[in-house]
Formats: structure tokens, C-alpha cells, sequence
């Protein structure tokens, strides 16, 4: 009893400290990229995807455009 009570103590040790092996993960300088805006151009945009009417790179046309995605779902509006 006293044998299986001293195993059940350490590995529950071994368990609490198995987290204190891990590295802490936050990002470094390295890591973090500025985000593009929606509207602009990507390298890896598939033409085959692209809405008639939405200029690459214009505010403007990409808001239009969502805006005319988002009426096109709305079923009130049909």
C-alpha cells in the first residue's frame, strides 16, 4: 500500500513538472508580420476567384463589392 501510494506521489510529480519544461510561447520580433489590407493584391490570389468590376488595390470597389456579396445573401432583400 505505502509502495503504490509512493508511486502514485511521484509520478504525479513527474507530471507537474513536465509543464515546467515547456518554452513559453509568445511571439518574437521576428515572428510578426504587418497584415495587408483586404483590398490589396496578393501574390497568391487565383484570377479564377476574382468578382467582375473589383479593381486590384481600390477601397472603394472591394467595399462596393462586399457590400453587393452581402445583399446577394440577404434573403429579405431578394
Amino acid at each position: 500500500m505505502a509502495r503504490s501510494l509512493t508511486l502514485a506521489a511521484v509520478g504525479a510529480s513527474l507530471v507537474a513538472l513536465a509543464a515546467c519544461g515547456e518554452k513559453p510561447q509568445t511571439m518574437d520580433a521576428s515572428a510578426r508580420k504587418a497584415d495587408a489590407t483586404p483590398w490589396s493584391v496578393s501574390d497568391a490570389a487565383n484570377p479564377a476567384y476574382r468578382a467582375p468590376g473589383w479593381k486590384d488595390g481600390d477601397q472603394a470597389a472591394w467595399e462596393q463589392q462586399i457590400r453587393q456579396r452581402n445583399q446577394a445573401q440577404n434573403d429579405y432583400a431578394r
